[in-house]
């Protein structure tokens, strides 16, 4: 293993935890800025912060957008209500998808494979997210996607459907072509390091993400995420794996 490359997954380890933090952020920070921005909220700074348990500190499982949706459906702001909590994902982690894939490329040109790797996972994050609620817990019944269905009277299905349809298009998108060139751009010649990029990325969209829904959302979320997790995440990961394998073979 090269000093640089080993190097450069020390600061890898970093990189994940602030890169989760902020596709978590943006996700809340979405929802409580359009609460503020539709005036169901005083403070769009003012988010639930939970304590600082080791737990939250690792990954903010305790910090939530402080908006309540009561006063809202009360009002007869339904649909309100339902821009608010879909924000979060398609708000927030689609801006970080889509900033995350520039500075990436931005990255990649300049040669800056420290930053390259940064933005990487900040994308991963933000296809996780998507995953993490389309379809994973679209069909619970309480949380955002909930939330979103009631407010607007429609079914999870249409939800499922009209959300999904981009967010397996950004899936695929950063398997097949994305995670390919990482690969290359920050692990040209060391296969050893190309596979432990591949495994993270298949588990952290598929077995961390994926795993949203497998407790208290339901029987429907609970199968769903049970799917990602025992077959769609070794399935892609060998998937990738063996596409990685004829590349190399191709370029012998």
């Amino acid at each position: 293993m090269r000093r640089r490359s080993a190097l450069l997954w020390l600061l890898a380890i970093f990189q994940l935890w602030l890169a989760h933090a902020i596709g978590y952020m943006v996700h809340e920070y979405a929802h409580s800025f359009l609460a503020w921005m539709l005036h169901a909220k005083a403070n769009p700074l003012a988010l639930d912060y939970g304590g600082l348990s080791l737990e939250n500190v690792l990954f903010l499982d305790d910090i939530d957008e402080n908006v309540d949706y009561a006063p809202l459906f009360a009002a007869g702001r339904g649909v309100a209500a339902s821009f608010i909590a879909v924000a979060g994902v398609l708000v927030g982690n689609g801006l970080s998808y889509v900033v995350s894939r520039w500075l990436y490329g931005w990255a990649e040109r300049t040669n800056r494979r420290a930053w390259g790797m940064f933005f990487f996972w900040i994308c991963v994050m933000s296809v996780g997210n998507f995953l993490s609620y389309v379809p994973m817990r679209t069909f619970a019944t309480h949380a955002d996607m909930a939330t979103t269905t009631q407010g607007i009277h429609a079914s999870a299905w249409m939800i499922a459907v009209v959300l999904g349809i981009p967010f397996v298009v950004a899936i695929w998108h950063l398997f097949a072509r994305i995670l390919p060139d990482a690969e290359m751009f920050l692990f040209a010649e060391e296969p050893a390091l190309q596979g432990v990029l591949v495994l993270m990325s298949g588990y952290l969209v598929f077995g961390f993400f994926g795993s949203s829904g497998i407790r208290n959302y339901g029987s429907v979320s609970h199968w769903l995420s049970a799917i990602s997790v025992y077959l769609l995440f070794p399935v892609i990961t060998i998937v990738c794996w063996q596409r990685r394998t004829s590349d190399r073979l191709l370029v012998r």
